[in-house]
């Protein structure tokens, strides 16, 4: 051996040293006596290595002081340094093999400690041990290859004792130390321990060696305590066990980091075991072990003690649950032929035992609340369901878990009860399928699977959309980071706890600390909860706190929400939140864009009435708020007015204004102090100058900072007009000028060149048109305006109609012959009417490719004039207007007009809205089964993959517009298929070819039928262009404008209806399913099969091409609204 030598650097005599706040008498403190070694030492040198072989510490006695010392060296036998003087060191030696402490004992005069020391030999932190100073003797100390747990092997030192020896397992976290196992080998002296060791490859691994050569392994997990309720009752309890104590934390009131908690319980002796009451309504309550075999039961305000039976082996016990009824059921027994048996204890106030023989040992146990099933976890992963409720077997294979689980769960996946298993290596399994390879903890809570990952994720999955392979699916990457099932957390986070009916989820850091998120998929559900049982406070105030917007609450179920106002408000029972809620809205539907719902809920995001959803809660809240109480929600009355689409200023104004001079609770004051909150102050004296009240206006002005200067000179001039005329230079001056035109027009005659001014200058002339009887000169000036200004817009066909109905029956013709509009040019013509010269150079002039149709017009004239009224009328019904009219116009059969084409022009007006109505209402309903269907297919199909693989009987349900399925089984089940077809008879492929028409619901090829029938709509409707631009033409020629206009805006809705819905209807998956599939994961079956379901003689490819629409044809007519 080498001893390393010190030098010293010079630093004066010990007395002139800096001593710290002991002062001078530091250096005047006698040196300390060294005591010798216990009397129990065996005297014997101990040799520990670090885990990394670097340096190693030895143990011995000085035999000049006969005290233990500790010196450590390095691998080459360097003596790097001596441990102080220790009184009452152990013999006890131990590296931790994370390599940062030094592990003994030490006996003080009151205590016995466990001590740990830095590698330059000096005391860095001890714990105490739960004996007196001479009860035990330490004769191990062995850490866990993890460097996570101390094994403390002890013997009992008491007079008349057998020598009774226990060892003890120590954790430490948030620098506390928690004695979490007490195993006690009684005083028989060949079930004492002769060698105790750690598994180097598995961390919680203990082998056991007695003096009667009997060989124990014990198998530790990490496991978190927790209560099992879903309801509010419980109070989300965890459970920590510490020594003689179970520290005990509700984190429904309150979130304390261990080694604090909410009470502790104050056992006997050590706990070693304890479990929460499985059962509704009584989940606070909780069993404990303890290390003597006895099992203590909390209920609220009681304990009981259930008496220990003699008969059970105390070591071997290593399962606790308390199930219901003061039951429980715990795992225990002597290996045997026998196997394992479990215990049950079903009394309870007495010691009742049940036994039932198990084939295995049982290394995990766990109880579904919601179903009453116990699972038991064999070592070789076998599954044992055990049911205390009647129990109905399941036909199926047996499946096992491949490898043993430190952790299970029971679950129900997609209907079916699972159990779910996590590994010590992090892996996570339902049943015998691996669905993730990186889990560090998971906990399973109503319909939800949280799980925490080693990539520093949190997942939180809705069981009840999921299948096997889904969960597969969405923990196999954790890219997807704006979904709202994952979230990130802090390194090394492990799920503690759910409070149950509540967003919170409780995760411990690996330094001990708590931290609480609620995360965003768990906040989402618990929201939809509380809405659909009508919580809208709970709601509400969640929203709130974590910043959900609040719009949810209407787009969650609008019809649900609309009916039920007046609870929403009485709930909320807060200005303030009204308030907040309405200045939040808006016309985005969350449901579908920022929190979209899960497939399984029903949420409708479409109110039951027409219109926008900002003014539709508007309406409906300032409504309900009036009849309730007005003086209560006069500040959210005007924020209704006030956030509308279209900001009812001058309403709130008004409402502000009647409140002067009345006593409410709200003043005057503060209700335009509040709208000034909400409005610019500019802005709103612009809307109090449009009510026309000169009082508000000043109001209001007192409050902008306008100088006086500026707005009394004005208002002062305004004064002096004639009220209508101040209205329209006001509206004027907003720019509000169809306003200005109506008040304008209630001036008088002497103000109408004004007026036409106004209308030229903001081309009014359709509002203007409104103002004036059609007999009227002012109508007549207006239109001869309008005329002239589509004229110009090279509209002049629209012109002529216009110039026409007013009797400026010279320049329409103009403005036909302009356009080559020849009917109605020759119409016009003879209803003027014009020589026939004249009439004759007109259609020379409008000759073109019609100059021959005209001519035999006017050949077969004399033929016709004895049957022209059948013709007229025949033109009237086959909707050729502007023909109709020419020969009306031409035989001088005006009385037409009166008896037949203006009632048949409403009909057919008539006749349009109602076709445009249904086909609209088929339209959407067609579209959105075909969405159904989709979904209802795709869900199928992974349902049909993850059970049988495209190879079954269910797979013909999928269309080819639906899915395009491959693999090598199917590849052949098509050639099959074909080769079947082909040898068919006309009469049976002519029936196939019709089912797959076929609109019933169901049917294998619901989707083609689908896409067929809108394909057809489409094309109907794009077809009605000329036809309904015709009929616009025909209505506004004899003034019924209101009727055009509906029609013009009903067929509008509906072309931009359809044009929107077409990409969402055949979408680019459709145009991709039917290439080639070719690849490195292809086949030849699946090669064959994809290019057959490509036949061109098949009709449903045609349904899969959108249908072009001819968006270059014009129909609008610009002089209507």
């Amino acid at each position: 051996l080498i001893l390393l030598k010190f030098i010293t650097v010079g630093w004066g005599k010990k007395e002139t040293q800096f001593h710290g706040s002991e002062g001078k008498q530091a250096a005047q403190r006698k040196a300390a006596v060294m005591q010798p070694a216990l009397p129990w030492d065996d005297r014997k040198p101990r040799i520990t290595w670090r885990g990394d072989g670097q340096f190693f510490a030895v143990s011995v006695v000085c035999p000049q002081t006969g005290a233990r010392k500790v010196r450590i060296w390095n691998r080459e036998c360097v003596l790097q340094a001596t441990s102080e003087v220790v009184n009452g060191l152990g013999q006890p030696l131990c590296w931790k093999p994370s390599g940062s402490l030094i592990t003994s004992t030490q006996r003080h005069p009151n205590k016995h400690s466990v001590v740990f020391m830095e590698k330059n030999g000096l005391l860095h932190g001890d714990f105490t041990l739960p004996f007196g100073k001479e009860q035990v003797k330490v004769k191990e100390l062995l850490w866990n290859s993890d460097s996570t747990v101390l094994a403390v092997w002890m013997e009992d030192l008491k007079d008349g004792s057998s020598n009774d020896q226990c060892f003890q397992l120590w954790t430490v976290g948030n620098y506390h130390w928690y004695l979490k196992q007490s195993v006690h080998f009684g005083s028989e002296p060949l079930r004492a321990p002769a060698c105790v060791c750690w598994d180097p490859e598995k961390p919680l691994r203990l082998h056991l060696l007695t003096r009667g050569w009997a060989s124990y392994t014990y198998d530790w997990g990490w496991s978190t305590e927790r209560s099992h309720g879903t309801d509010c009752h419980d109070n989300a309890n965890v459970a920590v066990i510490d020594g003689d104590k179970i520290l005990v934390t509700t984190f429904r009131q309150c979130v304390i980091p261990p080694p604090m908690c909410a009470f502790e319980l104050q056992l006997p002796v050590p706990v070693n075991l304890v479990t929460f009451r499985s059962q509704a309504q009584r989940t606070n309550e909780l069993a404990a072990l303890t290390a003597d075999g006895h099992i203590y039961v909390y209920g609220q305000g009681e304990s009981r003690n259930l008496k220990r039976d003699s008969n059970i082996t105390l070591f071997r016990i290593s399962h606790l649950h308390f199930l219901y009824s003061g039951g429980g059921v715990e795992n225990g027994g002597v290996p045997g032929v026998s196997g394992f048996k479990c215990l049950f204890f079903l009394n309870s106030w007495s010691f009742l035992r049940s036994d039932v023989p198990v084939d295995g040992f049982v290394i995990s146990l766990c109880h579904s609340l919601r179903n009453g099933t116990v699972a038991l976890q064999l070592d070789d992963g076998q599954i044992r369901k055990l049911s205390l409720t009647e129990w109905k077997d399941s036909t199926g294979n047996t499946i096992n878990l491949p490898r043993p689980c430190v952790q299970t769960a029971l679950c129900t996946l997609s209907g079916e009860e699972h159990l779910i298993g996590l590994t010590e290596r992090s892996h996570l399994y339902i049943g015998d399928s691996l669905v993730a390879s990186n889990i560090s903890s998971f906990v399973v809570y109503d319909d939800f699977l949280l799980l925490t990952t080693h990539s520093h994720m949190c997942h939180c999955l809705n069981l009840s959309t999921l299948s096997i392979k889904g969960l597969q699916s969405a923990l196999s990457s954790d890219a997807n980071q704006n979904d709202e099932t994952v979230r990130k957390v802090e390194r090394g986070s492990r799920i503690v706890s759910v409070v149950p009916q509540d967003t919170r989820l409780i995760l411990q850091m690996p330094r001990g600390n708590l931290e609480t998120i609620h995360h965003q998929a768990l906040v989402l559900a618990q929201l939809r909860k509380w809405l659909d049982s009508l919580r809208f406070k709970d709601a509400f105030e969640c929203m709130r706190k974590l910043r959900i917007n609040l719009n949810l609450i209407y787009d969650h179920n609008p019809t649900v929400f609309l009916a039920n106002i007046e609870m929403f408000l009485k709930k909320i029972d807060s200005i303030n939140y009204i308030n907040l809620f309405l200045t939040e809205l808006k016309e985005e539907d969350t449901t579908t864009t920022m929190y979209p719902c899960p497939s399984h809920s029903v949420s409708s995001s479409a109110s039951g009435k027409g219109g926008k959803k900002v003014d539709i809660i508007c309406d409906a809240l300032r409504s309900t708020m009036e009849t309730l109480d007005p003086q209560k929600y006069c500040l959210c009355i005007l924020t209704s007015h006030v956030r509308k689409t279209t900001p009812e200023l001058e309403i709130a104004l008004q409402k502000v204004h009647e409140l002067r001079g009345e006593s409410r609770s709200v003043s005057a004051e503060e209700a335009l102090k509040y709208l000034l909150f909400l409005v610019n102050v500019n802005e709103l004296y612009e809307h109090s100058l449009g009510t026309y009240d000169f009082d508000l206006v000043l109001m209001v002005a007192e409050k902008s900072q306008k100088d006086p200067k500026e707005y009394l000179p004005f208002l002062n001039m305004l004064k002096t007009l004639e009220p209508n005329y101040q209205r329209y230079t006001i509206d004027k001056h907003l720019k509000r000028y169809r306003k200005a035109l109506h008040h304008l027009s209630e001036c008088g005659e002497e103000h109408f060149t004004e007026l036409l001014n106004l209308v030229k200058d903001q081309r009014l002339y359709s509002d203007a048109l409104e103002l004036y009887s059609s007999n009227s000169e002012q109508y007549k000036t207006l239109s001869v305006a309008y005329a002239e200004h589509l004229v110009e817009q090279q509209q002049a066909e629209q012109a002529g109609l216009l110039l026409w109905r007013c009797g400026e029956n010279a320049r329409a013709l103009q403005a036909f012959v302009s356009c080559t509009s020849w009917r109605n040019a020759l119409a016009v013509a003879t209803h003027i009417p014009l020589p026939p010269e004249q009439l004759t150079l007109l259609a020379r002039d409008l000759a073109g490719g019609e100059f021959y149709c005209c001519l035999l017009c006017h050949v077969l004239m004399p033929v016709c004039c004895q049957d022209c009224e059948e013709a007229i009328s025949a033109l009237i019904q086959g909707a050729a207007w502007e023909e109709a009219l020419r020969l009306i116009y031409l035989y001088n059969r005006q009385d037409i007009i009166e008896t037949d084409l203006k009632s048949a022009l409403l009909d057919a007006h008539s006749n349009q809205t109602s076709f445009l109505e249904s086909q609209k209402a088929l339209f959407i309903r067609h579209k959105n089964r075909l969405t159904v269907v989709r979904e209802l297919k795709a869900k199928a199909r992974l349902e049909l993959f993850d059970e049988d693989g495209p190879d079954c009987a269910d797979a013909e349900l999928y269309s080819e517009a639906s899915s395009v399925m491959t693999g090598s089984h199917l590849g052949s089940k098509y050639s099959r298929s074909n080769s079947r077809i082909s040898s068919r008879s006309s009469k049976n492929r002519r029936k196939a070819e019709g089912k797959k028409q076929s609109l019933k619901e169901g049917s294998p090829f619901e989707d083609i039928a689908l896409l067929n029938t809108l394909t057809q709509i489409i094309i109907i409707v794009d077809k009605m262009r000329e036809e309904v631009h015709s009929l616009l033409k025909a209505l506004v020629l004899f003034q019924f404008d209101r009727a055009a206009s509906s029609l013009q805006r009903d067929y509008g809705e509906l072309l931009q209806l359809v044009e929107t819905a077409l990409p969402e209807i055949w979408t680019d998956n459709l145009q991709q399913g039917q290439t080639p599939l070719t690849g490195p994961n292809s086949t030849a079956n699946s090669i064959m099969a994809s290019f057959q379901q490509q036949r061109p003689a098949v009709p449903q490819n045609e349904a899969l091409t959108a249908p072009k629409m001819r968006i270059a044809v014009k129909w609008k007519l610009s002089i209507l609204k």
